[in-house]
């Protein structure tokens, strides 16, 4: 049986923050825009959190909820510096450590037990040295599969250490306790879905049955969902960073010389690779248009997003920027859009200071939606069996 942690760093701007200023320790601390500009927190201590402040929250709705807060600007230098520490204590334990964010990680401990202990002792002794040597606290989940220690974690949270009963009678106990809303892949929209049908608890959702759950979500949900509510994940910690690409692209059945007819083809490819995009919980960083004339001679063009993105807006917004640069020399044979340099992170804190922060986040809900919509329109369509 594997041995997996999921270790999140906790509140961890903040507490760099509360470190390197001592007089801050036990005060509500806040990380982001300030509070007489248009901006979001980015990350908040707990004494903050008491007060109803969170990350993402427009800065001046913090200072609403908590005017005595210490609002700090970010310093994403010492922030990194500290991360290379924890993760250089992380490799003392395992070779297999995948990065998540800059404070969050999946680690494989499965072949290091016999030298360190079982999976609680290796979290107790990495939990320690991050204590000692980085004057910072995580918190850790031990659990069979990633799934699960992600879930430990979170129960762990702060400062703590939960280890998810390896047993399956355990493990659906402990799944038991939980809400719709805690497992991976179910967001508002899902969410909202699954209440309005009435399944609230992790436990509806085995009691319903894998068919019902692909009816009212879609297969791939429908399936990703029910083996969640057993506790079923079968990835693996991926070491190595692999450059992933995800595009489309279409053949016209005659060539086209239609500039508008092109430019509508090239925003239903934006629409499809977005979905996918979401679908695997990535954001990219790259956008690529691919143009083939009639003669077979086939160019690209590429371009990079100012952050990690997901919505469809900014997908179109880059592609016909690309499209729009290159007159239509010959008839269009073939067009295609993709994306490329894919992260699960989102980046926020690239830009903490503008508008355009709750903007992307109304962006990307409303993508969302939309995916939600297009996945219940596709299987009202499908047969499905009684």
């Amino acid at each position: 049986m594997r041995t997996i942690l999921h270790i999140d760093m906790d509140a961890f701007f903040a507490s760099v923050e509360q470190r390197d200023h001592p007089e801050w320790r036990g005060k509500p601390v806040i990380v982001g825009a300030p509070p007489d500009r248009r901006g979001v927190v980015s990350t908040c201590s707990y004494e903050a959190r008491k007060f109803g402040v969170h990350s993402a929250m427009p800065s001046r709705e913090a200072y609403r909820l908590c005017p005595h807060g210490i609002f700090v600007a970010p310093d994403f230098h010492r922030y990194k510096e500290a991360s290379d520490h924890v993760f250089e204590i992380f490799n003392r334990f395992t070779p297999f450590v995948q990065g998540v964010s800059i404070d969050e990680a999946f680690l494989d401990v499965t072949g290091s037990r016999t030298l360190f202990g079982d999976g609680s002792e290796i979290a107790r002794q990495i939990r320690a040295a991050i204590a000692k040597e980085v004057q910072l606290t995580a918190s850790v989940g031990v659990a069979s599969n990633k799934f699960l220690a992600k879930l430990g974690s979170e129960a762990a949270k702060p400062d703590g250490l939960f280890a998810v009963p390896d047993d399956q009678a355990g493990i659906l106990a402990f799944l038991d306790t939980l809400k719709v809303d805690d497992l991976w892949g179910v967001g508002k929209v899902t969410g909202e879905v699954l209440r309005r049908a009435g399944f609230t608890r992790v436990a509806d959702l085995r009691n319903a049955g894998e068919n019902r759950l692909k009816r009212l979500l879609g297969d791939a949900l429908g399936s990703h969902l029910f083996a969640l509510a057993y506790g079923r994940d079968e990835r693996e910690v991926v070491t190595e960073t692999v450059e992933k690409s995800i595009s489309r692209e279409t053949t016209f059945d005659e060539d086209c010389r239609n500039r508008e007819v092109v430019r509508e083809t090239l925003r239903n490819l934006c629409s499809d690779v977005g979905r996918r995009v979401r679908a695997g919980g990535f954001y990219a960083t790259v956008g690529k248009l691919k143009l083939r004339w009639s003669d077979f001679t086939t160019i690209t063009r590429q371009k990079t997003f100012p952050s990690a993105v997901c919505d469809d807006f900014a997908f179109r917004e880059l592609a016909f920027a690309l499209f729009d640069r290159e007159p239509l020399i010959k008839p269009v044979r073939l067009i295609g859009f993709g994306v490329t340099n894919l992260t699960t992170q989102r980046m926020e804190q690239l830009s903490l200071f503008g508008e355009e922060d709750t903007t992307r986040e109304k962006y990307e809900r409303l993508s969302q939606t939309l995916d939600a919509l297009h996945e219940r329109l596709s299987s009202l369509s499908r047969p499905h069996p009684d």
